[in-house]
């Protein structure tokens, strides 16, 4: 079974809130509010507020209990940008870019295989 909880239009920049989607995928729900919970960046307030929605929507929507699910997928996307400008030099304009980004984020309650290292062959030198 898969929930989906998905926020749109997030005033962050998707950049920005990547890394973190990235280090919550595959955790389980328990760790993933710990994560999120602890970190004073902006997108961890977002992406536990998407999360905890995802949680709601397990509980409400399918009978599920939040201690069994884990985090299949954190997306962070692009969403649309908002341009603006500012007075520039010489009776230019200087374009400011502020982005928007939509997060998802897919909960499994089966728990996510481990993904072994890929090694790296060693190549000494004159072989």
């Amino acid at each position: 079974m898969e929930v989906t909880a998905t926020a749109k239009y997030v005033r962050i920049a998707p950049r920005k809130a990547r890394d973190l989607a990235r280090e919550m995928s595959g955790c389980s729900v328990s760790d993933a509010l710990r994560l999120v919970e602890f970190s004073e960046r902006k997108a961890a307030f977002l992406l536990g507020k998407t999360l905890k929605s995802a949680i709601a929507n397990a509980e409400n929507n399918h009978d599920a209990s939040a201690e069994d699910l884990y985090v299949k997928n954190a997306l962070v996307d692009n969403g649309p940008v908002m341009r603006r400008y500012i007075a520039a030099a010489r009776g230019s304009a200087k374009p400011i870019l502020k982005r928007t980004s939509h997060i998802r984020i897919v909960l499994s309650d089966e728990p996510p295989a481990k993904k072994g290292k890929a090694r790296r062959r060693s190549v000494k030198k004159g072989e």
